[in-house]
């Protein structure tokens, strides 16, 4: 059985309004809390994957603040046609710049902004697992100290 290699990219999305921070969480179309993410493209960079999907799925533009991920998140999962399939996920600290926030229907169910306390308790209530470590390394690199019993 041969498997194939899936790379995604995407991150985690902040905002400050009136100097307050904000976090942006998506549901997918599962109606799951999730981090917005989406498929490499022929041609680019794990950096500008991450960038486009985001402003694809939630309409942001944004800038990646590290170069380095904050985490690459590996699973696999059953594709109809093509069987299991290794997927890959970079996931950047990525500040919004500009854009209206709206979701992309094909793709995600909402899209919001929530503080940090909301997308954590989220994030915790009604995320995927794999993300957990993905979204508290982001809110800690912001400043904010994440409780892991919540």
């Amino acid at each position: 059985m041969n498997m194939k290699t899936e790379v995604s990219a995407g991150g985690v999305v902040y905002k400050y309004d009136n100097g307050k921070l904000l976090i942006q969480m998506i549901q997918d179309r599962f109606g799951i809390t999730t981090l917005a993410k989406g498929k490499m493209e022929q041609g680019e960079t794990i950096e500008q994957t991450a960038l486009r999907e985001i402003e694809e799925e939630t309409g942001m533009k944004g800038t990646i603040k590290e170069s380095v991920p904050l985490k690459i998140v590996n699973y696999q999962y059953d594709s109809p046609q093509l069987g299991i399939v290794d997927k890959e996920v970079h996931y950047f600290l990525i500040e919004a710049k500009e854009g209206i926030l709206q979701a992309q229907v094909e793709e995600i169910s909402d899209v919001e902004w929530l503080t940090p306390e909301e997308a954590w308790h989220k994030q915790l209530h009604n995320g995927y697992d794999n993300n957990n470590d993905v979204l508290q390394k982001g809110l800690i690199k912001l400043g904010y100290e994440v409780q892991r019993n919540e």
